[in-house]
């Protein structure tokens, strides 16, 4: 994996209470392809309060591959997954810093695949992608979810956003930036908020869909929307930042604004119609509408599993619902311009 001095990529994994996911990880970055570039595996200990540490050491003397190109960091208390990614960038020594996390599985090509677009000396970040071989109804959705927005990425002339599942940046730039923002009280969207610092400083950053790592999705319908609400929520606290975002960037789909509005219009025409049973005409219409903005997703997808199809109607409208409260609920937190404790406790247990 060449000496100490000359790694071309430092793959940094933050680790808490991971003994139960992280060996799959580790496996895989053993077994990347012959012709690899040169890598070191930074593993950051976030404060774990299991066997992680004991776990990573005992990787690190017992394999041949990964053992002797790895490093175990420790952060005595848990500081969140943004710090120890941070840490582990600065004591990282490769030209090119590569995170995922300690859930995620990558394919053997995964190092190759995300150093191939920095032979291009203008891109300074790359983003991955994600899969699953989860069978759950829910968990499928949220796939094809991902794939709906590779699509929108791969059409676009640049992108704008690159999330730490599958990450890479030249060292040099993201600590010259900073690197994460570890003012987020929770670990949702501190990733977009660094990629739009990113590229408002004037950096390029390319998707390569080809780099995958297999992950774990949210697999029950509560999972899932609990995830969606947060993400909302959050994402509405780097909107307050970068407020030209709001209005369009290259991940989210102009769909799921009218999604998130015709769910309002629901909900407000179910309540009038507890008053006035012609408001139902309202709320059927405004319905209609809704189910046609999920048609082309739906004819897009990969599976052909018409119990799936069927599912994404309503589980694209929950998404929209709650993401919507999500929205609502951000709008004190937006008005007095920083996060209290309360306000911070909140959307992380719903994320749970």
């Amino acid at each position: 994996m060449g000496s100490q001095m000359d790694y071309k990529v430092s793959i940094v994994i933050p680790a808490y209470n991971a003994v139960g996911v992280i060996g799959g990880c580790l496996e895989s970055l053993a077994n990347q392809i012959e012709g690899t570039p040169s890598f070191e595996v930074l593993l950051v200990d976030d404060g774990s309060s299991d066997d992680t540490v004991k776990f990573l050491e005992d990787f690190k003397t017992n394999d041949p591959v990964i053992g002797p190109v790895m490093t175990v960091l420790k952060q005595e208390i848990n500081q969140g997954p943004a710090a120890a990614r941070n840490a582990g960038a600065r004591a990282a020594k490769g030209e090119v810093i590569l995170f995922t996390d300690s859930d995620c599985v990558p394919e053997r090509d995964w190092v190759s695949k995300m150093w191939e677009p920095f032979a291009d000396s203008g891109i300074a970040a790359v983003k991955g992608a994600y899969r699953t071989r989860q069978k759950s109804v829910v968990a499928r959705f949220a796939q094809a979810e991902f794939e709906d927005r590779y699509r929108l990425m791969e059409k676009a002339s640049s992108i704008d956003v690159v999330f730490t599942y599958s990450a890479a940046f030249r060292r040099t730039i993201f600590l010259e930036l900073g690197g994460f923002d570890t003012s987020f009280p929770v670990a949702d969207n501190e990733d977009t908020e660094f990629s739009w610092r990113l590229v408002g400083a004037g950096h390029k950053i390319a998707f390569q869909p080809s780099a995958i790592v297999y992950h774990l999705h949210p697999h029950t319908l509560e999972m899932y929307l609990r995830k969606k609400y947060s993400r909302a929520y959050w994402r509405a606290y780097v909107y307050r930042r970068y407020p030209e975002k709001a209005i369009k960037d290259s991940y989210t789909p102009q769909s799921l604004k009218l999604q998130i509005g015709l769910a309002g219009m629901s909900l407000m025409c179910a309540a009038a119609a507890v008053i006035d049973q012609r408001a139902l005409v309202g709320l059927l219409l405004v319905m209609l509408v809704f189910a046609g903005t999920v048609v082309p997703f739906v004819r897009q997808m990969r599976e052909q599993d018409l119990g799936l199809r069927l599912a994404a109607v309503g589980i694209t409208y929950g998404r929209a619902v709650v993401m919507g409260f999500g929205l609502v609920a951000s709008v004190p937190m937006l008005l007095r311009g920083h996060v209290s404790p309360q306000t911070s406790k909140s959307p992380a247990v719903l994320d749970g």
